[in-house]
């Protein structure tokens, strides 16, 4: 029996059916858990993110070095949509300095009102939040609606969509938009030194691809994203203002 699984799901006020609907297994996959099988790694870090309780607690003999893959790939999540709702939480409350947000229209973040107040709030406590968009005009904005099978006139909407539900943003200092016109290969999430990298494939939907949690480092794969961003932002068009 896991007994700490258990006691954490009671703390929590959650039961197996709603671990199995978060992490989209079957609910006999989350009972085996209970019984005692150990999860996969890509699930035992999503349960620790949901509980928000830390892995070793759950699972006391796994070694915690586990967790990280190496110094620099903190996680590696088979699909965005897999990415528990709390890591994009933590992510952004965590930030101290910088959020920075680059891609077409980010609409599942914009939906959220709970990131969009949270974003409001890191803003105002002095955290500076860059977010940026596609142009919904651009060439590259349509051939990606496209190559993901939605057409280049949803992918076009799913950004005035966004940029409406962001709009608001823009009333609070320290927040700045930006439209691009760039060819993406990645969506990312910055906050301060950790960063989502949502990969694109060719002929699926940024939510069925995969991400990756980097933490910068000096030698690590972070900091090639990281300029990616800083390149973009600076070739982006003028920042958008909230009459515009």
């Amino acid at each position: 029996m896991s007994e700490n699984l258990r006691h954490a799901l009671a703390t929590a006020r959650l039961q197996a059916v709603d671990i199995a609907a978060a992490l989209a297994v079957d609910p006999k996959t989350v009972n085996r858990w209970l019984k005692g099988r150990i999860p996969y790694p890509r699930h035992r870090w999503a349960i620790a993110d949901l509980l928000q309780v830390d892995e070793a607690d759950l699972w006391p003999e796994i070694p915690q070095h586990r967790r990280a893959i190496s110094k620099d790939v903190q996680a590696v999540y088979a699909h965005r949509w897999g990415v528990p709702y709390n890591v994009w939480r933590r992510l952004f409350e965590g930030a101290t300095k910088e959020i920075g947000i680059l891609t077409y229209s980010g609409l599942f973040l914009a939906e959220d009102t709970g990131i969009i107040r949270l974003l409001a709030s890191r803003a105002r406590a002095g955290v500076k939040v860059r977010i940026l968009l596609g142009d919904s005009d651009s060439p590259e904005v349509a051939a990606r609606g496209t190559e993901e099978g939605i057409g280049p006139d949803i992918m076009a909407a799913r950004i005035r969509n966004a940029l409406a539900l962001y709009r608001p943003l823009l009333d609070v200092e320290g927040i700045e938009i930006r439209l691009h016109r760039t060819v993406l290969y990645n969506s990312l999430y910055r906050s301060d030194d950790d960063l989502l990298v949502n990969v694109h494939a060719y002929g699926a939907p940024a939510a069925q691809a995969p991400v990756m949690h980097l933490r910068a480092d000096e030698e690590g794969a972070a900091g090639t994203y990281l300029a990616s961003f800083e390149r973009v932002w600076t070739g982006a068009d003028g920042a958008i203002s909230p009459t515009t």
